[in-house]
């Protein structure tokens, strides 16, 4: 499905938002696009000139303890595409499926005639006891999404961009819980330090390519991964956990434009020789 829109009246910016065209005729691919920070990555790369490849699961999985997204959610994501003057192209699928991810890239580089930049973000948290009590399921499919949909993301991607031989950045999410042992979240953590060691080794092989990758390590952000009955309720029977989230700038939680600033200036020329790097978005969480 493609569409473009026709503009509209200027409208006021958030803070946090200044546009300078930084990414004008290049080409996205964000996994995860349909709500929270993936929603908020495609909108603000289309402020800057991108055009959007956007996909999410739009469905359950049996082991995440919350609401994931839904496809009109994923329609809400273009509509504001679409407001910002963008194009777009999307779709429903799976980041562990990976002959879908590959069919969502290869209809928008058809549609676009190239491939600049990618954000793996698709992912989702789940608390837990204690590592031993994890279930395989949720061990599983935690990792399926959060680790090995990250590759199979980065692996349907890859030859189109080096095929295009523009250079170009990948940035995956990873998270705080990439950066530190945080207890109650093995799984999670385990697979947000593995994508570090992924970043690290396509990053020496993309290099010649002039392809760059990064990891990027938010602390709390105001989305529905944190902001939901799962995440609450288990904050408030162990209300000394919060311990393990405390930012030493005086923020409890940072904005979803704040990452997409992050990777817009990752992707920018700004940040072209920036590579290899676990980029820290987090308030100062990591020197606590």
């Amino acid at each position: 499905m493609t569409a473009q829109a026709t503009g509209g009246s200027p409208q006021e910016q958030p803070k946090g938002i200044i546009m300078t065209g930084r990414l004008e005729g290049k080409v996205a691919l964000i996994s995860g696009a349909a709500r929270g920070q993936g929603r908020s990555h495609a909108v603000r790369f289309a402020q800057e000139g991108a055009a959007i490849i956007a996909f999410d699961i739009c469905a359950p999985i049996p082991t995440a303890p919350y609401d994931l997204a839904t496809p009109e959610d994923l329609e809400e994501t273009v509509r504001l595409v679409e407001a910002e003057g963008g194009r777009i192209i999307f779709g429903q699928a799976d980041v562990r499926d990976a002959a879908a991810v590959q069919e969502i890239v290869d209809r928008g580089v058809g549609e676009f005639g190239r491939l600049d930049i990618v954000s793996a973000n698709a992912a989702f948290t789940c608390f837990v006891e204690n590592t031993w009590s994890i279930t395989e399921d949720q061990w599983d499919e935690l990792i399926s999404v959060n680790l090995t949909g990250v590759w199979k993301t980065v692996k349907a991607a890859i030859p189109s961009m080096i095929a295009a031989g523009n250079g170009g950045s990948i940035a995956i999410t990873s998270s705080s819980a990439g950066t530190k042992g945080m207890i109650n979240l093995g799984h999670y953590s385990a697979a947000k330090h593995g994508l570090v060691g992924l970043m690290r080794t396509l990053a020496n092989e993309l290099a010649p390519h002039r392809i760059r990758v990064n990891t990027i390590h938010p602390t709390g952000v105001d989305t529905k991964l944190l902001d939901n009955d799962h995440v609450k309720s288990f904050l408030a029977e162990n209300p000394s956990w919060g311990d393990n989230m405390q930012n030493a700038l005086p923020v409890e939680v940072l904005e979803v434009v704040d990452i997409s600033n992050a990777i817009l200036f990752l992707a920018s020329e700004e940040g072209r020789y920036i590579t290899g790097v676990p980029f820290p978005v987090d308030a100062g969480f990591g020197i606590r």
